[in-house]
Protein backbone atom coordinates (compact mmCIF):
# COMPACT_ATOMS: atom_id res chain seq x y z
CA UNK A 1 0.00 0.00 0.00
CA UNK A 2 1.18 3.39 -0.43
CA UNK A 3 -1.61 5.29 1.20
CA UNK A 4 -5.18 4.99 2.28
CA UNK A 5 -7.04 2.49 21.35
CA UNK A 6 -6.72 -1.64 21.54
CA UNK A 7 -3.59 -3.09 22.10
CA UNK A 8 -2.61 -6.88 21.03
CA UNK A 9 -0.28 -8.74 22.93
CA UNK A 10 2.34 -10.31 21.23
CA UNK A 11 2.05 -11.93 17.96
CA UNK A 12 -1.66 -12.77 17.81
CA UNK A 13 -4.58 -12.99 15.37
CA UNK A 14 -6.98 -15.14 14.34
CA UNK A 15 -6.90 -18.06 12.06
CA UNK A 16 -6.77 -17.48 8.43
CA UNK A 17 -9.65 -19.35 6.40
CA UNK A 18 -7.33 -18.82 3.32
CA UNK A 19 -6.77 -21.69 0.77
CA UNK A 20 -4.47 -24.40 1.26
CA UNK A 21 -0.66 -24.78 0.28
CA UNK A 22 0.91 -27.96 -1.24
CA UNK A 23 1.97 -30.55 0.79
CA UNK A 24 5.55 -30.20 -0.34
CA UNK A 25 5.73 -26.44 0.65
CA UNK A 26 4.25 -27.47 4.29
CA UNK A 27 7.20 -30.57 4.39
CA UNK A 28 9.88 -28.81 2.98
CA UNK A 29 9.07 -26.11 5.87
CA UNK A 30 9.02 -28.53 8.32
CA UNK A 31 12.25 -29.79 7.07
CA UNK A 32 13.84 -27.13 6.93
CA UNK A 33 13.52 -26.42 10.98
CA UNK A 34 13.96 -29.86 11.64
CA UNK A 35 17.34 -30.34 9.89
CA UNK A 36 18.76 -26.73 11.89
CA UNK A 37 17.47 -28.34 15.00
CA UNK A 38 19.21 -31.75 14.45
CA UNK A 39 22.86 -29.76 12.93
CA UNK A 40 22.72 -27.49 16.09
CA UNK A 41 22.22 -30.67 18.59
CA UNK A 42 25.25 -32.10 16.49
CA UNK A 43 28.49 -30.73 18.42
CA UNK A 44 31.48 -31.68 16.15
CA UNK A 45 29.96 -32.62 13.27
CA UNK A 46 27.87 -29.92 11.97
CA UNK A 47 29.83 -26.76 13.87
CA UNK A 48 30.23 -25.47 10.72
CA UNK A 49 26.91 -26.49 8.63
CA UNK A 50 25.46 -24.71 11.67
CA UNK A 51 26.32 -21.53 10.40
CA UNK A 52 24.86 -21.66 7.14
CA UNK A 53 22.31 -19.05 6.59
CA UNK A 54 18.65 -19.83 5.29
CA UNK A 55 16.59 -16.88 3.44
CA UNK A 56 13.51 -15.37 3.95
CA UNK A 57 12.45 -13.43 0.85
CA UNK A 58 10.04 -10.47 1.43
CA UNK A 59 8.72 -9.16 -1.66
CA UNK A 60 5.60 -6.24 -2.04
CA UNK A 61 4.60 -3.05 -1.43
CA UNK A 62 5.01 -0.37 1.28
CA UNK A 63 3.66 -2.78 3.61
CA UNK A 64 6.51 -5.15 2.59
CA UNK A 65 8.87 -2.18 3.64
CA UNK A 66 7.08 -1.49 7.10
CA UNK A 67 6.12 1.93 5.90
CA UNK A 68 5.73 4.16 9.11
CA UNK A 69 4.64 7.84 8.91
CA UNK A 70 7.60 9.54 7.91
CA UNK A 71 9.31 6.95 7.35
CA UNK A 72 9.39 4.49 4.30
CA UNK A 73 11.83 1.79 5.20
CA UNK A 74 11.62 0.58 9.17
CA UNK A 75 12.09 -2.59 11.04
CA UNK A 76 9.24 -2.83 12.74
CA UNK A 77 6.91 -4.02 9.29
CA UNK A 78 5.63 -7.54 9.45
CA UNK A 79 8.46 -9.18 7.92
CA UNK A 80 10.84 -7.95 10.32
CA UNK A 81 8.30 -9.50 13.07
CA UNK A 82 7.97 -12.82 11.03
CA UNK A 83 11.43 -13.17 10.51
CA UNK A 84 12.26 -12.36 14.16
CA UNK A 85 9.52 -14.98 15.06
CA UNK A 86 11.19 -18.03 12.74
CA UNK A 87 14.62 -17.34 14.20
CA UNK A 88 13.12 -19.00 17.37
CA UNK A 89 13.41 -22.23 15.86
CA UNK A 90 15.75 -21.26 12.67
CA UNK A 91 18.68 -19.16 14.02
CA UNK A 92 20.40 -18.72 10.90
CA UNK A 93 17.59 -17.28 9.20
CA UNK A 94 18.16 -14.24 6.81
CA UNK A 95 15.86 -11.38 5.79
CA UNK A 96 15.89 -9.93 2.53
CA UNK A 97 13.56 -7.15 1.98
CA UNK A 98 12.64 -6.09 -1.32
CA UNK A 99 9.36 -4.68 -0.64
CA UNK A 100 8.83 -0.97 -2.29
CA UNK A 101 6.63 1.61 -1.37
CA UNK A 102 4.28 1.94 -4.64
CA UNK A 103 4.23 -0.83 -6.01
CA UNK A 104 1.94 -2.19 -8.07
CA UNK A 105 1.43 -5.60 -9.92
CA UNK A 106 2.21 -3.55 -13.16
CA UNK A 107 5.95 -1.40 -11.67
CA UNK A 108 6.83 -5.03 -9.73
CA UNK A 109 6.81 -7.05 -13.23
CA UNK A 110 8.60 -3.23 -15.56
CA UNK A 111 9.45 -0.55 -13.40
CA UNK A 112 7.55 2.84 -13.80
CA UNK A 113 9.55 6.03 -15.32
CA UNK A 114 11.08 7.67 -14.15
CA UNK A 115 10.17 5.44 -11.41
CA UNK A 116 7.95 7.12 -9.70
CA UNK A 117 10.48 9.54 -7.37
CA UNK A 118 12.51 5.84 -6.41
CA UNK A 119 15.39 7.49 -7.51
CA UNK A 120 15.97 8.59 -3.84
CA UNK A 121 15.18 5.29 -2.57
CA UNK A 122 18.55 2.71 -2.95
CA UNK A 123 16.23 -0.01 -1.91
CA UNK A 124 14.21 0.21 -4.88
CA UNK A 125 17.29 0.31 -7.29
CA UNK A 126 16.87 -3.12 -8.76
CA UNK A 127 20.44 -4.03 -10.29
CA UNK A 128 18.03 -6.63 -12.16
CA UNK A 129 15.58 -3.88 -13.10
CA UNK A 130 12.27 -4.78 -11.54
CA UNK A 131 11.49 -5.82 -8.46
CA UNK A 132 10.19 -9.36 -9.50
CA UNK A 133 13.17 -9.93 -11.86
CA UNK A 134 15.51 -8.87 -8.47
CA UNK A 135 13.59 -11.98 -6.61
CA UNK A 136 13.64 -14.59 -9.29
CA UNK A 137 17.59 -13.93 -9.55
CA UNK A 138 17.84 -14.50 -5.95
CA UNK A 139 15.81 -17.73 -6.01
CA UNK A 140 17.63 -18.97 -8.14
CA UNK A 141 21.25 -18.21 -6.72
CA UNK A 142 20.05 -19.15 -3.92
CA UNK A 143 17.06 -22.08 -3.98
CA UNK A 144 18.53 -24.50 -1.95
CA UNK A 145 18.52 -22.01 0.66
CA UNK A 146 15.59 -20.47 0.90
CA UNK A 147 13.05 -21.33 3.38
CA UNK A 148 9.95 -19.29 2.58
CA UNK A 149 8.67 -16.15 0.48
CA UNK A 150 6.01 -13.44 1.38
CA UNK A 151 4.26 -11.29 -0.84
CA UNK A 152 1.71 -8.43 -0.06
CA UNK A 153 0.75 -6.47 -3.63
CA UNK A 154 -2.71 -5.25 -5.31
CA UNK A 155 -3.89 -2.61 -3.42
CA UNK A 156 -1.85 0.38 -5.54
CA UNK A 157 -3.29 -1.26 -7.60
CA UNK A 158 -6.54 0.08 -7.16
CA UNK A 159 -5.54 3.52 -5.90
CA UNK A 160 -3.88 4.20 -9.68
CA UNK A 161 -6.77 2.96 -11.44
CA UNK A 162 -9.71 1.69 -9.49
CA UNK A 163 -9.44 -1.13 -10.97
CA UNK A 164 -8.59 -5.52 -10.58
CA UNK A 165 -7.72 -5.65 -14.36
CA UNK A 166 -4.03 -5.32 -14.05
CA UNK A 167 -3.94 -7.60 -11.00
CA UNK A 168 -5.85 -10.40 -12.94
CA UNK A 169 -3.09 -10.09 -15.16
CA UNK A 170 0.11 -9.38 -14.01
CA UNK A 171 -0.34 -11.24 -9.98
CA UNK A 172 -1.30 -14.85 -11.93
CA UNK A 173 2.24 -13.85 -13.86
CA UNK A 174 4.30 -12.81 -10.69
CA UNK A 175 3.51 -15.81 -8.74
CA UNK A 176 4.22 -18.33 -11.74
CA UNK A 177 7.63 -16.53 -12.07
CA UNK A 178 8.32 -16.56 -8.33
CA UNK A 179 7.14 -20.63 -8.06
CA UNK A 180 9.47 -21.50 -10.97
CA UNK A 181 12.51 -19.76 -9.86
CA UNK A 182 11.58 -21.09 -5.87
CA UNK A 183 10.86 -24.67 -6.92
CA UNK A 184 8.08 -26.53 -5.67
CA UNK A 185 9.11 -27.05 -2.13
CA UNK A 186 9.34 -23.58 -1.08
CA UNK A 187 6.44 -21.80 0.47
CA UNK A 188 4.82 -18.72 -0.79
CA UNK A 189 2.59 -16.93 0.65
CA UNK A 190 0.24 -13.84 -0.19
CA UNK A 191 -1.74 -11.79 2.05
CA UNK A 192 -5.57 -10.20 1.73
CA UNK A 193 -5.88 -6.65 3.69
CA UNK A 194 -7.51 -4.89 6.08
CA UNK A 195 -9.13 -1.93 5.14
CA UNK A 196 -8.10 1.60 7.12
CA UNK A 197 -11.39 2.94 5.37
CA UNK A 198 -13.60 1.72 7.49
CA UNK A 199 -12.20 4.15 9.93
CA UNK A 200 -13.15 7.10 7.46
CA UNK A 201 -16.41 5.74 6.49
CA UNK A 202 -17.68 5.67 10.07
CA UNK A 203 -16.04 8.74 11.53
CA UNK A 204 -15.95 11.56 8.09
CA UNK A 205 -17.99 10.28 5.27
CA UNK A 206 -21.17 8.67 6.64
CA UNK A 207 -21.03 8.87 10.19
CA UNK A 208 -22.06 6.19 12.48
CA UNK A 209 -23.82 5.05 9.94
CA UNK A 210 -24.02 1.73 9.91
CA UNK A 211 -25.51 0.48 6.18
CA UNK A 212 -22.57 2.83 4.74
CA UNK A 213 -20.12 0.80 6.36
CA UNK A 214 -21.43 -2.21 5.88
CA UNK A 215 -21.40 -1.05 2.02
CA UNK A 216 -17.56 -0.64 2.83
CA UNK A 217 -16.68 -3.60 4.50
CA UNK A 218 -18.36 -5.61 1.39
CA UNK A 219 -16.10 -3.83 -0.67
CA UNK A 220 -13.16 -5.05 1.14
CA UNK A 221 -14.26 -8.26 1.46
CA UNK A 222 -14.87 -8.47 -2.29
CA UNK A 223 -11.61 -7.77 -2.98
CA UNK A 224 -9.62 -9.88 -1.05
CA UNK A 225 -11.96 -12.81 -2.35
CA UNK A 226 -10.61 -11.78 -5.71
CA UNK A 227 -6.93 -11.76 -4.45
CA UNK A 228 -7.44 -14.98 -2.76
CA UNK A 229 -8.97 -17.11 -5.78
CA UNK A 230 -5.21 -16.05 -7.99
CA UNK A 231 -3.15 -16.80 -4.99
CA UNK A 232 -5.44 -20.38 -4.67
CA UNK A 233 -5.64 -21.09 -8.52
CA UNK A 234 -1.40 -20.68 -8.29
CA UNK A 235 -1.68 -22.77 -5.36
CA UNK A 236 -0.26 -20.75 -2.61
CA UNK A 237 -1.87 -20.01 0.93
CA UNK A 238 -2.93 -16.89 2.34
CA UNK A 239 -2.41 -15.19 5.20
CA UNK A 240 -5.77 -13.97 6.42
CA UNK A 241 -5.42 -10.42 7.85
CA UNK A 242 -8.66 -9.47 7.17
CA UNK A 243 -9.68 -11.80 9.89
CA UNK A 244 -6.92 -10.89 11.54
CA UNK A 245 -8.34 -7.14 11.81
CA UNK A 246 -12.01 -8.19 12.33
CA UNK A 247 -12.98 -6.55 9.19
CA UNK A 248 -16.22 -8.70 9.19
CA UNK A 249 -17.57 -7.47 12.90
CA UNK A 250 -19.27 -4.85 13.30
CA UNK A 251 -20.15 -5.43 17.47
CA UNK A 252 -20.30 -2.67 19.03
CA UNK A 253 -17.50 -1.63 21.29
CA UNK A 254 -19.41 1.18 23.46
CA UNK A 255 -21.00 3.48 20.56
CA UNK A 256 -18.13 2.08 17.91
CA UNK A 257 -17.91 -1.24 15.71
CA UNK A 258 -15.41 -3.59 16.92
CA UNK A 259 -13.55 -3.26 13.08
CA UNK A 260 -13.42 0.45 13.35
CA UNK A 261 -11.88 0.01 16.74
CA UNK A 262 -9.36 -2.04 15.54
CA UNK A 263 -8.36 -0.64 12.56
CA UNK A 264 -7.94 2.86 14.51
CA UNK A 265 -5.93 0.75 17.08
CA UNK A 266 -3.44 -0.83 14.60
CA UNK A 267 -3.23 1.67 12.09
CA UNK A 268 -2.40 5.05 11.98
CA UNK A 269 -5.33 6.20 10.24
CA UNK A 270 -7.27 7.86 12.65
CA UNK A 271 -4.17 10.06 14.54
CA UNK A 272 -3.38 12.99 13.12
CA UNK A 273 -1.32 11.49 10.44
CA UNK A 274 -4.13 9.64 9.19
CA UNK A 275 -1.68 7.10 7.79
CA UNK A 276 -3.06 3.96 6.68
CA UNK A 277 -0.16 2.15 7.53
CA UNK A 278 -0.45 -0.37 10.33
CA UNK A 279 1.58 0.39 13.22
CA UNK A 280 4.41 -1.98 15.16
CA UNK A 281 1.51 -3.35 16.78
CA UNK A 282 -0.53 -4.22 13.40
CA UNK A 283 2.44 -5.03 11.83
CA UNK A 284 2.99 -7.83 14.36
CA UNK A 285 -0.90 -9.10 13.80
CA UNK A 286 -0.44 -9.77 10.17
CA UNK A 287 3.25 -11.12 11.05
CA UNK A 288 1.08 -13.76 13.52
CA UNK A 289 -1.56 -14.02 10.34
CA UNK A 290 1.61 -15.15 7.95
CA UNK A 291 2.83 -17.78 11.16
CA UNK A 292 -0.98 -19.21 11.27
CA UNK A 293 -0.92 -19.38 7.73
CA UNK A 294 2.43 -21.38 8.03
CA UNK A 295 0.79 -23.86 10.31
CA UNK A 296 -2.14 -24.53 8.90
CA UNK A 297 -0.45 -25.03 5.38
Amino acid sequence: MSRFGTQAHGLHSRAPHGPHGEDEMKLRFLVTICALAIVAATPAAAAAESQAPVYYLSLGDSLAAGTQPGREFTNEGYADQLAAALRTKMPTLQLVKLGCPGEATTSMITPDLPFEGRTGHNACRYPHGSQLAEAVNFLHAHQRFVALVTIDIGPNDLFRCSCTDTIRLNLPRILAALRDAAGPGVPILGMNFYDPRLAQSWFVTHPGDLGALAVEIANAVGFNNFIEGIYAAAGDPVADVEAAFFTTDTTLVGTTPRDVVIVCAWTWICGPEQNIHANATGYGVIAAAFLEALKKN
